[in-house]
């Protein structure tokens, strides 16, 4: 067994050197240079996540001259991740469209933001990638699979707030919004909210679904990959704080709908709460977010209580048949006396 893997480290490090040589023979010597950068951020080795400075040669070409070299980067990346066998590989492809995401310049996330149903190819889609080659590749298998699902999310959540979630760390101000985000939050409906809520609500969930293989973190990428997507769910920690918060202040004026949907959200958050602290240990404790959830989950419940509580159950005298009223003026008990001939309109 140690012979085959020895072999097979062997072969994969004639494969990698094999596709620089080929790339950088290329007639079209501005491709071939970040071909060749993108193949050795991706190699197959084991042992590391690309470095820093292979990172940067990748990013570097977003800021490059060409227009079509962003595209074609991000080609690049994406159909060696689309038909990369290794698991390794694939990692590291991730690993290197996450840098992206988080640091790149803005003419790159475009590009990876260019998803089919707008006429795009870079769809992450990996549910049924795996690699058999051994045991630990089939383990790695399973958090390639989480992690192409976890960037998808981070994507999409940063579409529906309308910025990227790590603008702070980019001096690029003309990706963001310039408004004070509290004020931003202030201005939009209950319905807005709630729809900006389920997208923040569903990144989490996507998180906790992590692997059960935690010891998989010892590996130095896979903790790197822990590492980048715990600095993403902080942010959108903050995030879905600044929505529950002015939900939280909004609550008696939200209907028994509106209150319901927040309670599921807040609901699916405490659910995912065990596994995000197997998962990331002591690292994000954040126990104040966890309080505010479970604050504002009290004072929702205590107001659809309320409500409930008014809703009347009227008898009409020539009919057994119960109405509900939400009438917001009547005490729970108080009866309103109803025509014999006259229906209760439900709103």
């Amino acid at each position: 067994m140690a012979q085959q893997k020895r072999l097979r480290n062997l072969a994969h490090k004639l494969k990698d050197k094999a596709s620089v040589i080929a790339a950088a023979l290329s007639i079209k010597r501005h491709v071939s240079s970040f071909q060749v950068h993108v193949i050795r951020a991706t190699t197959h080795a084991l042992a590391a996540p690309p470095s820093e400075s292979r990172i940067a040669a990748v990013l570097n070409v977003g800021h490059g001259p060409h227009q079509q070299l962003p595209r074609a980067c991000i080609d690049a990346l994406m159909d060696r991740l689309h038909h990369t066998r290794s698991a390794t590989v694939a990692m590291k492809c991730l690993f290197t469209l996450h840098n992206v995401v988080v640091k790149g310049p803005f003419t790159l996330k475009d590009q990876l933001s260019y998803y089919p149903s707008y006429g795009g190819h870079n769809f992450l889609n990996l549910s049924t990638f795996r690699d058999d080659s051994d045991v630990e590749s089939v383990e790695l298998s399973s958090w390639v699979r989480w992690y192409a699902v976890v960037l998808e999310q981070c994507l999409t959540v940063s579409r529906i707030l309308g910025y990227y979630l790590h603008s702070s760390s980019n001096n690029s101000v003309k990706e963001y919004p310039t408004q004070d985000r509290k004020s931003l939050v202030f201005g939009l409906s209950n319905a807005d909210l709630l729809y900006k809520m389920e997208g923040l609500v569903q990144f989490v969930e996507q998180v906790s679904c992590v692997p059960d293989s935690l010891h998989l973190q010892k590996n130095e990428l896979v903790y790197e990959v822990v590492r980048l997507v715990g600095e993403d769910y902080r942010s959108v920690q903050r995030e879905i704080s600044l929505q529950v918060e002015e939900l939280g202040n909004r609550t008696e004026e939200m209907d028994v709908g509106e209150l319901n949907e927040l309670l599921g959200y807040l609901r699916r958050l405490e659910e995912s709460k065990e596994k995000l602290v197997l998962l990331f240990v002591n690292r994000i404790k954040n126990n104040g977010f966890w309080d505010l959830v479970e604050k504002v989950k009290i004072k929702v419940l205590a107001m659809k209580e309320e409500i409930e509580g008014k809703w009347l159950t009227v008898v009409t005298s020539t009919a057994t048949e119960l109405t509900r009223s939400t009438n917001p003026f009547l005490e729970p008990g108080q009866i309103v006396p109803v025509p014999p001939s006259s229906f209760v309109t439900v709103k």
